[in-house]
């Protein structure tokens, strides 16, 4: 068993076969779970991501082996310095320009695609681990990614309403109409933080609207009857949380 792992990490056909099809199978099941969800970068991006970086590592491989062996009559008159680790640096620069595009600046103040591009910057990590023909930290990596981004979602969610926090969102019939809504909130006991006024944009009439931040009582724990209580308004034509 350890010859064989120990052939595996050599450079040689099958090796550089196997990390390849191991950086795609890791990077195709990170994406997978992000299709389902019909996220920007999903199954294919993921896997071309992680392939993509398991191929740079295997060129910086393959260069620096050449260096020490056919090509070492080169090396030695150029009088060149060849770091290979700078290869796996620049996939990671590079990569970061591809996360920055699955970040997006959603209504009502809120991000999206911050899991999705450092998703993809993990992927590339695992991609070059691959490569390198690591393959422990490769199984190991894509084990903990796929449970951080897929089964601790609920967790994290479930965690941010425990913690009592809240932001709404609620559209007015008009401005002044703002004030019936935090005596409401602060009637219930919850703290306000912060409250941002802006247009809605979802009817032709263009309602005030408001985005509320507090933090409620802990024996009004329930977000759901938070949101009942402010849809019972009558200036209130329409309300919901805002999750990021």
């Amino acid at each position: 068993m350890a010859d064989a792992v120990e052939y595996l990490r050599s450079f040689n056909l099958l090796s550089v076969l196997l990390r390849l099809l191991l950086a795609a199978a890791a990077g195709g099941l990170v994406g997978y779970g992000r299709a389902k969800k019909q996220r920007n970068a999903g199954l294919r991006t993921y896997m071309l991501v992680s392939l993509g970086a398991a191929l740079t590592m295997l060129i910086s491989i393959y260069e620096n082996q050449m260096l020490q062996t056919q090509w070492h009559w080169l090396y030695a008159v150029a009088d060149v310095k060849f770091d290979s680790s700078r290869y796996a640096a620049q996939v990671i620069s590079g990569i970061g320009f591809l996360a920055a595009g699955t970040i997006l600046a959603v209504a009502h103040q809120q991000v999206s695609g911050l899991t999705s591009a450092i998703g993809l910057i993990a992927a590339g990590a695992i991609g070059i681990a691959a490569g390198a023909g690591f393959y422990e930290i490769v199984l190991i990596g894509a084990v903990i990614l796929i449970i951080c981004m897929e089964w601790l979602q609920p967790v994290e969610v479930d965690f941010k309403r425990r913690i009592h926090n809240i932001t709404v969102y609620v559209e007015l019939d008009s401005i002044g109409d703002l004030a019936a809504v935090t005596d409401t909130v602060q009637k219930l006991g919850a703290k306000i933080y912060d409250i941002d006024v802006e247009n809605s944009e979802r009817t032709a009439k263009r309602l005030p609207s408001a985005i509320i931040i507090m933090k409620m009582a802990k024996n009004h724990s329930s977000h759901s009857a938070m949101l009942s209580t402010l849809a019972e308004l009558d200036c209130v034509q329409g309300v919901r949380e805002l999750i990021s």
